[in-house]
């Protein structure tokens, strides 16, 4: 966060010498980068992080020319600053991509009613087109009406199974070549932390990866892998970006709130903690001879799966038939 100036921090210039326009030799600097601890005045932070989601890009080759890119718009901090940066880079450095918000309502009142409104401005600010798709249309369920059922205990199961579904359903309708998500290190790390406690190896070996989606289905890449959440936060404050802020009304009680937490106290003590666990977890790998499931397609509603019914559908049979319970 920025620096409280003192007698010994006055002399203290931007580090940043690889940006040719800053006079770094007369500029105080504003902050410390959490990732780096480097001391940086706040336009080459913004270089700095603009140029590292670039790398990133670029190394991975996650786009071509013409590319048809759905970015997974929510109104929150992450996904309003992917949105500004891949508007931002597609035009810096021509990528050549034509680029569509895609929003999934799933009926929260006084919460993504609120955040849509957020994306909808998004949609004039960034002069990209915006669709919505939403859990009422795609399942005849809201969210709101998923809670009255259930509780408050399983109710991120539901939501994160339909909403997964949900953009994959959305990006087939506008017809795009891939999905860009917000997700960034931290988000990562505390995957690699729930799916060690869980045991689910599956997915321990996959939710690293920078690009999923297997053959023939819409890929999905996170521009964001190596991005601390921290400098998300301060690149969308001091660039003055508009996001919705406030926390779903239904995930106080959810697990990744506990993986989140102990991830915070390690940070505290070694801040090189996340990118840590992320490069653990791309190292991880299966003992041959363990059977992994194999991603199918569902025998219901079509989609990708790693059993004969999807997830979404074996919960959404449970809801139908009033015993919401069937599928947890």
């Amino acid at each position: 966060l920025p620096v409280h100036e003192s007698v010994h921090q006055q002399e203290r210039v931007c580090v940043d010498v690889l940006r040719p326009t800053c006079s770094y030799q007369s500029i105080i600097c504003n902050f410390h980068r959490p990732k780096t601890g480097d001391a940086l005045c706040k336009e080459c932070f913004f270089w700095a992080f603009e140029e590292e989601v670039h790398h990133t890009i670029t190394a991975a080759k996650l786009f071509t020319p013409g590319d048809y890119v759905a970015i997974a718009a929510s109104g929150g901090k992450d996904s309003t600053v992917l949105a500004y940066i891949m508007k931002l880079l597609n035009d810096r450095y021509n990528y050549g991509l034509k680029l569509v918000l895609l929003s999934v309502d799933e009926g929260i009142t006084g919460y993504r009613d609120d955040s849509l409104e957020t994306v909808k401005r998004n949609e004039q600010q960034y002069d990209i087109p915006l669709k919505v798709v939403s859990y009422e249309e795609l399942y005849g369920w809201t969210m709101d009406r998923i809670v009255q059922e259930t509780g408050r205990k399983s109710n991120c199961t539901f939501c994160g199974v339909f909403r997964r579904q949900a953009l994959d359903r959305g990006a087939t309708l506008l017809e795009v070549d891939k999905i860009v998500t917000g997700h960034n290190a931290d988000d990562i790390a505390e995957t690699v932390l729930m799916n060690i406690l869980r045991g689910d190896i599956a997915r321990l070996q996959r939710c690293t990866a920078l690009v999923t989606g297997s053959e023939g289905a819409i890929s999905r890449s996170k521009p964001f892998k190596y991005t601390y959440e921290k400098e998300i936060v301060m690149y969308a404050y001091f660039k003055k970006l508009d996001y919705f802020s406030t926390e779903c009304i239904y995930s106080p009680n959810a697990y990744r709130g506990y993986a989140r937490a102990f991830l915070k106290d390690l940070e505290k003590i070694r801040a090189t903690t996340i990118i840590d666990i992320i490069h653990s977890g791309e190292c991880f790998s299966v003992r041959e001879g363990i059977k992994l499931p194999t991603q199918s397609t569902c025998e219901c509603c079509g989609h990708i799966s790693s059993q004969p019914i999807c997830k979404a559908c074996v919960l959404l049979e449970g809801l139908n038939k009033g015993k919401p319970k069937l599928g947890i």
